[in-house]
């Protein structure tokens, strides 16, 4: 009996746009990670896309600072006015992109950013060019709003990274979106200038297809990779593009949930259409935080940079150390997507017989306690992603018993 047909049997029936939707994989491996510790188990969890460092300093008493000045009412409907000033000058500085007031938009969260730009746009049908791996939340949101995720494999040998010639062929009349995410969630694979170049250049051949980039993981890159969002490499296409960024990684502020963007006017107006009938405004101490945040010291950012790196190296060696195992070495981000195409069809000690990545993360988490998450949940397989945003003790004894489970496959 699936679970549809036991809300209806309790009297309830979910709206069919969620139907075929779920929670999170990875919220779900979480929960049931968090449960076996709760029962006294020693389990280690790498599944939580979530900086282990504090908020910093001046960022929470710049929120102490604005409660006690009383900033704790409505503020404007997308985002304080010191706050898209913030955000304009951050994008002019860092990025060389020019974006006004009105074309900046704030949202409770980047995942509030998507929904609001799919669900100003997209008509039943619209498709939404989406290379995979990718983040879980990209194709639930097109699917709530009626649109229809086109899923393009790019897998290790690729650099998980999306050829011209793949979007070119997966381009149609109905094409209203390409995404983009770089540094990637899951797997810390980043475009760099030479690698967008050729996909602006299909763009532009496509005037109906807009283009969404996610640059959550800016400031996590490594071994003197030069982060570029498309915009700055092609001014042409600002027209038709909405760049997504946030506070929630770099500043280690998942918890403040402030996300926002730059696009075109029309479209940020639209935007704001939605937000009005959801949330309405974000936080307004999250605000003010996040002025301070992206106005304050910056010079943090490179010490956290330094500590991911180190934690990379360690995991990736680790893992191709490992037989059966295989991890490209991701150039931002703060996740691994390794490959187990070498452990399918081995059998664990209790006699199961591993036939999919999801069976490999189960067995991880049942006999090692080492919580991981399928490629299979990031739409590509045979790979598992591990986030090394954790202490390096908890990433040894991790990989240790990662090793030692493999070791214990027939």
């Amino acid at each position: 009996m699936d679970n549809r047909t036991k809300t209806e049997e309790a009297g309830f029936t979910p709206a069919s746009r969620i139907a075929a939707i779920g929670v999170s994989k990875i919220l779900q491996i979480g929960a049931r990670a968090a449960a076996m510790k709760k029962d006294g188990l020693p389990v280690i969890i790498l599944g939580a896309g979530e900086p282990d460092f504090d908020t910093p300093d001046n960022v929470k008493a710049a929120a102490k600072a604005a409660i006690d000045r009383g900033e704790t009412k409505y503020t404007a409907l997308d985002g304080t006015p010191e706050l898209k000033k913030a955000i304009s000058e951050k994008f002019r500085r860092e990025n060389d992109v020019d974006y006004a007031l009105d074309e900046i938009t704030v949202a409770t969260g980047a995942k509030q950013i998507l929904f609001n730009a799919f669900m100003a746009t997209i008509d039943p049908g619209d498709e939404v060019i989406i290379p995979t791996p990718y983040w879980t939340s990209y194709s639930d949101i097109v699917e709530i709003c009626g649109g229809v995720p086109v899923l393009i494999p790019c897998d290790a040998e690729a650099g998980f990274r999306l050829k011209a010639e793949q979007l070119e062929r997966a381009i149609t009349p109905k094409t209203r979106w390409v995404l983009f995410n770089s540094p990637s969630n899951p797997s810390g694979a980043a475009y760099g200038e030479a690698n967008y170049r050729p996909l602006l250049d299909v763009l532009l051949r496509h005037p109906h297809v807009w283009l969404m980039v996610d640059d959550m993981y800016e400031h996590i890159v490594y071994d003197g990779f030069r982060f570029v969002t498309p915009v700055a490499i092609e001014p042409r296409l600002k027209s038709r593009a909405l760049t997504i960024n946030g506070v929630s990684k770099a500043y280690a502020m998942t918890g403040w949930r402030i996300g926002y963007a730059g696009g075109p006017k029309a479209l940020i107006k639209a935007m704001a259409v939605i937000q009005s009938q959801a949330t309405s405004c974000p936080s307004s101490v999250s605000q003010a935080a996040s002025v301070e945040a992206l106005t304050g010291p910056q010079d943090f950012l490179k010490d956290r940079q330094a500590s991911f790196k180190h934690r990379r190296d360690l995991v990736v060696s680790a893992l191709n150390a490992i037989p059966g195992l295989a991890c490209r070495t991701p150039e931002g981000a703060f996740y691994t997507f390794a490959g187990c195409a070498g452990v399918i069809g081995k059998v664990t000690p209790k006699g199961r017989r591993i036939e999919a990545d999801s069976d490999f993360t189960d067995y991880l988490l049942e006999d090692a306690h080492v919580a991981v998450v399928p490629g299979s949940a990031f739409g590509l397989s045979p790979y598992f992603r591990i986030s090394y945003a954790t202490s390096e003790a908890e990433l040894t004894e991790a990989l240790k018993r990662i090793a030692d489970a493999c070791a214990k496959l027939a």
